[in-house]
Parts: structure tokens; C-alpha cells; sequence
């Protein structure tokens, strides 16, 4: 049986493991087996037995980065959690709806205090890599004569007090020129990796990985790359993140362990694909 009408005192006794039995029990046959592998998943990395109320937004917000991009399933794993988390919160078990929170990461355009980061670090990035940001450069720029029009637009609008689309072109234009001026401050230090000195054995920064969850057995793939080009839905995951420190230096056939909120995750190295 739901959960129904908890009050909010009494939630904090509910754990990971016992809502995500009672969202499942909701749920038709044919939508319980598609669903009980991507909400168990979601409940094992953050702990079965962990109060659901101390779950934390930039928890739930990160959690796109755990899920492999290997395949078109993404969204509908996302999916899967969000109606989890909005169930939890229409049951009064969550103080607001998370569900809101999980997003995919993504390469938006970034303010210009973000950017500020990349000036005390050095870069490193595939020729892929380099190529893309190059693209994204070129395709920013010309945006700007377009920004600009609106802008002008905008600003004939002599009701500056409600004048909504010029606040809007405004933010945007500020937007776009921090972006542009991050990625030319990126690919100013970069430094291109040279894919064919690699190792042909240890795990090393360009290449890709399949690993085998050793506790649901699933196959995940991820490619190492700089924080840069992370990009989950692509597969793409940091050097300096939990999953590549664990994962460098590594060779196939070895396991794994990667620290995740929950505790310690165990992965068997399947392959590895150098570039």
C-alpha cells in the first residue's frame, strides 16, 4: 500500500529503501520492471537506509553525473527519478519537490564569475574536444549581431519600467559575452592531448572505459576527459572527478572502488578503448 497523507513530523523516519518499495508498489506491472532498476540505483548510491528528508538539492542536482550516456536513455532514466521524488514530495516526505532539482549537465552559458576559475588552472583537452569548444567559440560570435538587434529593439521602448524584453535581451547579451570570453580564455591555455602517445595499457586522460557495476551487474561507459568537456549525456566524465581518479592509471580486468555518498561502489573493468 502507498504512502498516504504522511505528515511532514513523521517523515523524517521514512528512509531511501522504504519509499522507493511503496513509489514501486504504485506503479503498474509493466512500469514497475522498467522503473525498479533506475529508482534501486538512485536509492544505492545515496544509502537504502538514509532518512529520504536529509536528501540535499545539490545532491539530487548532481545526480545526472552518475549515469552513463553510453546510450539515447538518459532522459528516460531521469525520468524515472523525477516521478520518484515528485511522489515522495506529494506524500509530504520531502520539504520540497527535488524532482524539480535533477537536471542534465549541460554546457549553458556561464557567468562570468564561473569563468574566472578556468584562469588559475591548466586545460587539457582531446582534438575533439578542442574542436568543439572551437565551434561553440564561432557559433557564440555570431549570435552577437542578432543580440545586438534585439537589444536595439528592446530599447525603443521608451517604458523602461515594465519593459520585460529589454531586461531579458540585457541578461542575455551579459551572458553571452562571459561564455565567449570563457571559452576563448580555455582554449588560450589548453594544452591538446596527443591520443597516440598513450599508454596501450594503463587508463589514461581521452579514453574510453566500460565498467561493470559488480553489485547489479549493469554496463556503464565513460570517457575521461578534462572538466571542460564533461558533459554526462555524452558519456563524457572529469579527470579530477570520484569515477576518473578511481579509474587512471588503471588496466582491464581490474576493479574498482569509487566513493560515492552511500559508501564504497565496486566496478570490474571490462574494456578500455584508447583514441
Amino acid at each position: 500500500m502507498a504512502l498516504q497523507n504522511t505528515p511532514s513530523l513523521a517523515s523524517d523516519s521514512y528512509s531511501l529503501g522504504q519509499v522507493a518499495t511503496q513509489f514501486l508498489i504504485t506503479l503498474p506491472s509493466e512500469e514497475k520492471l522498467k522503473a525498479q532498476q533506475e529508482v534501486y540505483k538512485f536509492v544505492r548510491w545515496y544509502g537504502e537506509k538514509r532518512p529520504l528528508i536529509g536528501l540535499t538539492i545539490p545532491e539530487v542536482a548532481n545526480y545526472a553525473e552518475q549515469i552513463s550516456a553510453s546510450t539515447t536513455e538518459v532522459a528516460e532514466k531521469l525520468g524515472t527519478i523525477k516521478t520518484f521524488l515528485a511522489y515522495a514530495y506529494k506524500q509530504g516526505l520531502t520539504r520540497t519537490n527535488l524532482a524539480v532539482h535533477l537536471k542534465t549537465k549541460k554546457t549553458p552559458i556561464k557567468s562570468a564569475s564561473h569563468s574566472k576559475r578556468y584562469y588559475r588552472r591548466k586545460v587539457l583537452l582531446t582534438s575533439q574536444g578542442y574542436a568543439d569548444l572551437e565551434a561553440e567559440l564561432d557559433a557564440l560570435k555570431n549570435e552577437r549581431p542578432r543580440v545586438a538587434e534585439e537589444l536595439q529593439k528592446a530599447a525603443a521602448d521608451k517604458d523602461f519600467r515594465e519593459n520585460a524584453p529589454l531586461e531579458a535581451a540585457r541578461e542575455y547579451q551579459g551572458q553571452l559575452e562571459a561564455r565567449i570570453k570563457e571559452l576563448e580564455s580555455t582554449l588560450r591555455m589548453a594544452t591538446v592531448v596527443d591520443e597516440q602517445q598513450t599508454s596501450s595499457h594503463e587508463i589514461t586522460f581521452g579514453d574510453t572505459v566500460v565498467l561493470r557495476d559488480m553489485a547489479s551487474d549493469e554496463k556503464v561507459n565513460y570517457t575521461l576527459v578534462d572538466a571542460s568537456e564533461a558533459n554526462p549525456l555524452e558519456g563524457k566524465i572529469s579527470v579530477a572527478s570520484p569515477m576518473g581518479q578511481a579509474l587512471l592509471g588503471q588496466m582491464k580486468g581490474q576493479k574498482v572502488v569509487v566513493k560515492a555518498p552511500a559508501g564504497i561502489l565496486h566496478y570490474q573493468i571490462e574494456d578500455v578503448r584508447h583514441r
